[in-house]
């Protein structure tokens, strides 16, 4: 949950960053990859974290431009990272403007519950953060190389002059 709109941008800023690499590190072909044939294509998953961004803010109040929750899939790569860019950039611009610290703490109806805006902000960075470890398991199965988030991946380990732990 947040409390200060400071708190959120900063961590928000990361995340998007993070978001954006992983997007960036996929493939058209890898847009198809699935574990199971039933199951969700890694393009779903980048195109679902893109679409959550304006979908579950716009249910919190907040008004930014962003893609609409039933807007189909794009069939690129860029266009995908591209719309999410220009979302989450536009979400943290509408955070500033729109919400105060104090309306952080106001209550609000989201998916049949009674939330914060301060926790809604937090469900949008943790369903974003599910999501990604999600698409890493997708992404090492298309062979992609897997960018670290919260520390060197197994490819990044050799350019800290390191040994990937085994």
């Amino acid at each position: 949950m947040y409390r200060k709109i400071e708190d959120f941008t900063k961590e928000w800023s990361y995340e998007r960053e993070s978001t954006s690499k992983m997007f960036k590190a996929l493939t058209e072909t890898s847009l198809s990859q699935r574990v199971t044939p039933d199951g969700r294509s890694l393009g779903f998953l980048a195109w679902h974290i893109t679409l959550t961004v304006g979908e579950m803010m716009g249910k919190a109040g907040l008004s930014f431009d962003a893609p609409k929750e039933d807007a189909p899939m794009p069939k690129s790569v860029t266009q995908i990272a591209e719309s999410y860019d220009k979302a989450a950039k536009a979400l943290a611009e509408a955070v500033q403007k729109q919400w105060s610290d104090n309306a952080l703490l106001d209550e609000i109806e989201m998916y049949g519950e009674k939330w914060t805006k301060g926790i809604t902000l937090g469900a949008l960075v943790k369903h974003q953060i599910h999501h990604r470890a999600q698409m890493t398991v997708l992404m090492r199965q298309a062979g992609l190389n897997v960018p670290g988030v919260y520390g060197p991946s197994k490819e990044e380990w050799a350019q800290y002059g390191m040994t990937a732990p085994e």
